[in-house]
This record gives C-alpha cells, sequence and structure tokens, in this order.
C-alpha cells in the first residue's frame, strides 16, 4: 500500500515537473524568437529581414562552435586529470610486454655507447659439470625381500633399524 502511494506521487511529481519543463522552454523560445510579419512586406523589406536573420544564424553559429570548443576542451582536460590521478594512485592498467631477448653485447652497447669495445662471452666463464651415472655408484642388491620382510617385522626389526641410525652418529 505505502509502495504504491509512493509510486503514485512520483509519478505525479514527475509529470508536473514534465509540464513545468515544457512551458519554460516555450516561454524561452517567445523570449528569443520573436513572431515574423511578412505579410505586406515589400521586396526590399523581405530582403533586410532575410540579411537580418541571417546575421543573429551566424551570431548563434560562433556561440555553438565557441561552446563546442570549450566543450572539447574541458572533456580533454578532465581525461588529463584522470589520467594524472589514476597515476598518482598507481592504479592503471599496464600494458602487456613482451620478452625481448637482447645480448651481453648489444646491451652493453646500448648503455656504453661507442665505448664499449671488449665483447663478452658470458658462456665461457661457465663452469662445466661432469655427469655421474648414478647407478653405477649404487649397487643393486638383488635378495629375497621376504628374509628382509621377516627381519624388519616385530620388535627386533625396529631395534636393528635403531641400531643402524646410532651407529654413523657415534663413529
Amino acid at each position: 500500500m505505502l509502495k504504491s502511494l509512493m509510486l503514485a506521487k512520483a509519478k505525479e511529481c514527475w509529470e508536473q515537473e514534465h509540464e513545468e519543463r515544457e512551458a519554460e522552454k516555450v516561454r524561452y523560445l517567445a523570449e528569443r524568437i520573436p513572431t515574423l510579419q511578412t505579410r505586406g512586406l515589400s521586396l526590399s523589406a523581405l530582403q533586410d529581414l532575410c540579411r537580418e536573420l541571417h546575421a543573429k544564424v551566424e551570431v548563434v553559429d560562433e556561440e555553438r562552435y565557441d561552446i563546442e570548443a570549450k566543450c572539447l576542451h574541458n572533456t580533454r582536460e578532465i581525461k588529463d586529470l584522470k589520467l594524472k590521478v589514476l597515476d598518482l594512485r598507481g592504479k592503471f592498467k599496464r600494458p602487456p610486454l613482451r620478452r625481448v631477448r637482447v645480448s651481453a653485447d648489444a646491451m652493453l652497447r646500448a648503455l656504453l655507447g661507442s665505448k664499449h669495445k671488449v665483447s663478452m662471452d658470458l658462456r665461457a666463464n661457465l663452469k662445466s659439470v661432469k655427469k655421474e651415472d648414478t647407478e653405477k655408484e649404487r649397487p643393486v642388491e638383488v635378495g629375497d625381500w621376504r628374509k628382509n620382510v621377516e627381519a624388519m617385522s616385530g620388535m627386533e626389526g625396529r631395534k636393528k633399524m635403531f641400531d643402524a641410525a646410532k651407529s654413523p652418529t657415534s663413529q
């Protein structure tokens, strides 16, 4: 009930506001544009009237152009200020960067310019690493897995594991 009453009141206010705007528009146009009396005018009087109306149209066009230029200037200024605010906040969209491969020589040439004469081969300074076969170091013991399970089962197996772990540290 309350909601429907509020909607009805809002509709009335909106219609009243719309009528006021239309009345204001009619009043403004009547003030700015006088009625034309073209009956009974001679050819020279009509030509003078046309010249006068043309001059008024030119003035209005100049005003419109000036207002458009000011509006464009203001929108550019607003855009620049928004960018400054975003830069100050630090929250702006960063463009996706592409990875560029540059050699060490090219990087030094870019940084030092013509001073750079020595070529750097960074790969020559790397240590060489020997690849060792891990399988050769560890001989594989093949045995009966059941004996190993039986030996480790129960408390004796846990004691052997404990003793085996204890013995290397005590040496």
